[in-house]
């Protein structure tokens, strides 16, 4: 009878001894795919990044406009909604004095050749910002790494 005795709580220790080595490789197991998808997560976005940074196209002001207080904000590039593929400009203004004026934007390909050009009239008062867009030739293709002059 001791023998059985002593056999039952052997099993029973076993039986618990293994369930807590499931329970901590299952806790490990957990923990590193948290890291790991951490670590991923953040090597991801370090790629988006990068990638918008080197495709990014460029957006200058003349000294003319930054004088009569304009500044921008975020911009993208988008296709127009009747003809053609990346031909305009959605760009953020924001207007530090009064504006009443005409702005040019000016496209230029990677090879500073000019591509294309578009004109608003802009009316806007001291503290106001929003979105303009400016709407190219359809035959305007506003390329990666385009540079983009506001006159």
């Amino acid at each position: 009878m001791r023998k059985v005795l002593i056999l039952f709580v052997a099993l029973v220790m076993f039986a618990f001894s293994c369930d807590r080595v499931k329970e901590k490789t299952k806790e490990t197991l957990n923990k590193s795919g948290e890291t790991i998808g951490e670590g991923a997560t953040e090597f991801f976005e370090g790629v988006s990044e990068g990638v918008d940074r080197t495709l990014q196209c460029e957006i200058n002001l003349s000294k003319n406009l930054l004088n009569q207080g304009l500044s921008t904000g975020k911009f993208s590039i988008e296709d127009s909604k009747t003809r053609g593929e990346n031909n305009v400009l959605v760009l953020y203004l924001i207007f530090e004095d009064d504006f009443k004026n005409t702005l040019i934007a000016k496209a230029y390909d990677k090879k500073n050749l000019e591509t294309g050009r578009a004109k608003i009239e802009v009316e806007a008062k001291a503290g106001d910002a929003g979105y303009y867009d400016f709407i190219f030739d359809e035959r305007t293709y506003i390329e990666v790494k385009s540079k983009i002059t506001i006159d």
